[in-house]
């Protein structure tokens, strides 16, 4: 798996180089602005990019402003944000064209090497891995959505855990009740959700941006 990084901070940037590359991923470039993200994206056509949002020179926006630049060059590019702050107008934009292969992160929030490993390897592969606190920040001050509102409060559940990245039996385990009561849960997320037939794999990320971006 071919990796890009934008990190303005040097340990950081080299620290996640190291552990990338202890998981058997190929780092292709770690860079320290958005300029070079961009160039490095274009040229190196990565697997995944993991971006700090606040990147030189003025350390507001960049480094998202870099990232949907690139997605606009190479549509579909996965995309795991990892950041101190939860951006909420900047993660609603990335959730805007719903493609998938999302993450957004918190750093103080990673304490594990091999589940942040897992979560770059979720994204790169179309899925979604995002922190609770940015699910909770993002649906704080989301008005609603007709279709949402038929969810269960335990379908909104199953439905918030599915965004953090959790498995079926992640999720059964965490709810205490069975992958079976889970899967059903699921398939009425899809139906109040209108997600027609298709690979389940899809509709659990295209449930999660519908639930995420309203």
């Amino acid at each position: 798996m071919r990796v890009v990084i934008a990190e303005d901070l040097f340990l950081l940037r080299d620290g996640l180089t190291r552990l990338l590359e202890a998981h058997g991923m190929q780092v292709t470039a770690a860079v320290d602005n958005g300029a070079d993200l961009l160039a490095s994206v274009t040229a190196d056509k990565p697997d995944v990019a993991i971006v700090d949002v606040r990147l030189p020179p003025t350390f507001t926006d960049e480094g998202l402003q870099a990232a949907l630049a690139a997605r606009s060059q190479m549509p579909g590019l996965p995309v795991l944000v990892l950041s101190q702050y939860v951006e909420q107008l900047y993660a609603r934009e990335l959730l805007a064209d719903r493609t998938g292969g999302i993450g957004y992160l918190l750093k103080d929030r990673v304490l594990d090497g091999a589940q942040f490993a897992d979560a770059v390897r979720r994204v790169a592969g179309g899925g979604t891995a995002m922190d609770p606190e940015v699910i909770a920040r993002l649906l704080d001050r989301n008005s609603g959505n007709a279709a949402l509102g038929t969810l269960s409060p335990r379908e909104r559940e199953v439905l918030g855990l599915m965004a953090e990245g959790r498995s079926n039996a992640a999720i059964a385990q965490r709810l205490v009740i069975t992958e079976r009561a889970v899967s059903k849960h699921t398939a009425s997320i899809f139906i109040r959700l209108g997600l027609q037939p298709s690979d389940d794999d899809n509709r659990r990320v295209l449930a999660v941006l519908a639930y995420l971006g309203r």
